[in-house]
């Protein structure tokens, strides 16, 4: 007895030892890590808006698809951008007694007040009740606003704050309402702009796509994406009408933001109530205004323009159009002292996923709400059948959980018939030449700053296993910031060594590590690994503050007892 005793005694004291982390896994210093991802088109997903949690270390996903049964939109977690967990349920729940909505459940995102803890998220709807109410006529076809709700918890549920969308009713008062004198399939707009004239003035706005910027100034910009559908716009090049959407812009007060209970519901600032309003009009009339930000005629680029012919080329199935939407803007600057200047980005996707022309474009301004210039770069994510990488388009752009790089994570297809998936990619600013480069791959690519270093821990400081038998351990892995790696997640992995390995067999499943002793002292080492884009994986190692690199891994103490002698 007294020789078990001893290895026992051992085996506590390399537990505890092992309980430490490696100098490599503590922080302080610059980390270096030889770990990658890549966009394995693994997570359903579209229209993704992503926030980082300061609170929790992860990187919430949230997607028009992705939900389960009874909820809307999807919501993922993440530490690193590239491995994604899904998380039960939904942001919305579909039985929401605040829903207003019909369908149409699009384009969800999400905003953190630190100061109240609250989330707020915006989202796309399409309502079939009220219609006339908002749009003037009850057989209008898109009738799409948006909707607030609100939550204590980044991963939801939320609940509407109002069963109404934004008190906002966009007008155009400018706009000669051709659907009015079209026949009843709604495809074929007037031959002429003589004829297009002939239409009655003026319209209500259906939108989608928010996109809420916040400058450091104070002030809350509401962007969206103004439908296709009841804006046939004459394109003086072609000839002809082509039915658009285009991004406009609102600004909203504070009250919403800066209510500590989230029962307020966002309003528009009161330059723009009934600011399109006729003296004409009957009482209580809105007629609300606009900011127009970007549409195809103040800035043409042909890129835009695969499916301004799909009404010949599909035998009249289809409308000739143009999409701009999918917004995101984003402020930084250039220079110093004097010298400083404000730099606003906004990107947007422009044409239909499913087209081969599908992909991302950007413009600038010195202002929020314009002038907006368009890059003559762009597209700058597009398609790339090599890669397997289509239909890229629609992202968000967050920063590194250090805040040193930025990356814009947006919606693509492996193939042109899978779902849309959730794809990640670096995003570079050059705000001295007003530039902007995205570097959409599906190649093997560094973990963004500040992931690293890792933190690798074992349930069990030591296994205790009878000869013959098995026992067990689980395993996390956890990011700088605390956010664990979902082990499910194919992207990540452990590898278990047993030594000496005449001593048994070490299984891993997922986070799982189950020890097969033959009798004696072993010591198990499991050590993290990541997937790499061109097949198999590779161990993960870091270093900080200059000392060599190291295995991410943890080593626990295995103690066989011997066979009860008969």
């Amino acid at each position: 007895m007294t020789r078990w005793r001893i290895l026992l005694v051992l085996s506590v004291l390399v537990a505890l030892l092992a309980g430490t982390p490696p100098v490599s896994a503590v922080p302080g210093g610059t980390t270096r890590t030889n770990a990658t991802f890549f966009n394995d088109a693994k997570t359903p997903g579209a229209d993704p808006y992503v926030r980082y949690d300061r609170a929790t270390g992860y990187y919430y996903a949230y997607s028009t698809e992705g939900a389960d049964p009874g909820y809307h939109f999807g919501v993922y977690r993440s530490p690193d951008l590239a491995t994604w967990e899904h998380l039960p349920g939904g942001a919305l729940r579909a039985d929401d007694p605040g829903n207003w909505a019909h369908d149409w459940y699009w384009a969800p995102e999400v905003y953190h007040n630190e100061k109240t803890g609250l989330y707020y998220l915006f989202y796309a709807g399409r309502m079939n009740t009220h219609v006339a109410e908002h749009f003037k006529y009850a057989d209008f076809e898109e009738p799409s606003k948006i909707g607030v709700a609100v939550s204590r918890s980044p991963g939801g549920p939320f609940t509407n704050i109002a069963a109404q969308p934004i008190d906002y009713f966009p007008f155009d008062p400018a706009y000669h309402d051709v659907n009015l004198i079209m026949d009843a399939t709604q495809k074929k707009p007037p031959a002429t702009l003589e004829e297009g004239r002939t239409a009655p003035l003026g319209t209500y706005i259906p939108f989608i796509d928010p996109d809420v910027f916040f400058d450091d100034d104070g002030r809350i910009y509401l962007y969206f994406s103004r439908n296709a559908y009841r804006n046939w716009v004459w394109d003086t090049d072609l000839g002809k009408y082509v039915e658009e959407s285009n991004i406009y812009a609102v600004e909203l007060t504070r009250g919403w933001w800066d209510d500590p209970a989230g029962t307020t519901m966002p309003a528009i600032g009161p330059s723009y109530r009934d600011t399109n309003r006729s003296p004409a009009d009957p009482p209580g009339t809105r007629k609300d205004g606009f900011t127009p930000i970007l549409s195809y005629a103040g800035d043409k680029q042909a890129w835009e323009n695969a499916h301004v012919d799909d009404y010949a080329k599909s035998g009249g199935a289809k409308k000739d159009r143009r999409w701009a939407e999918g917004s995101t803007t984003i402020k930084t600057y250039t220079g110093t002292g004097r010298d400083r200047k404000a730099v606003y980005y906004l990107t947007y996707s422009a044409n239909n996923y499913e087209n081969q022309y599908y992909g991302v474009g950007y413009a600038v301004s010195d202002s929020p709400l314009g002038p907006w210039r368009k890059s003559p770069a762009n597209p700058v994510l597009t398609q790339n059948p090599a890669q397997g990488l289509y239909s890229t388009g629609h992202g968000s752009v967050v920063a590194s959980p250090d805040g040193r790089e930025l990356y814009y994570v947006h919606h693509g297809r492996p193939s042109t018939v899978d779902d849309r998936r959730l794809y990640t990619a670096r995003l570079r600013l050059d705000p001295a030449r007003a530039g902007l480069a995205i570097d959409g791959t599906t190649e093997d690519r560094p973990l963004p700053s500040g992931v690293a270093p890792f933190r690798i821990q074992a349930a069990d400081p030591m296994l205790v296993v009878p000869a013959g038998k098995r026992a067990s351990t689980t395993v996390s892995v956890r990011a700088r910031d605390g956010a664990e790696f979902d082990l499910a997640n194919p992207l990540n992995g452990l590898r278990a060594e047993l030594r000496p390995a005449s001593a048994g067999t070490a299984r891993v499943d997922g986070d799982r590590i189950t020890v097969t002793s033959t009798g004696g002292f072993a010591l198990l080492t499991v050590t993290y690994r990541r997937a790499l884009a061109g097949g198999g994986r590779t161990d993960v190692t870091q270093s900080t503050g200059g000392h060599p690199a190291e295995p991410v891994s943890v080593t626990v103490p295995v103690f066989g007892l011997p066979a009860p002698r008969e």
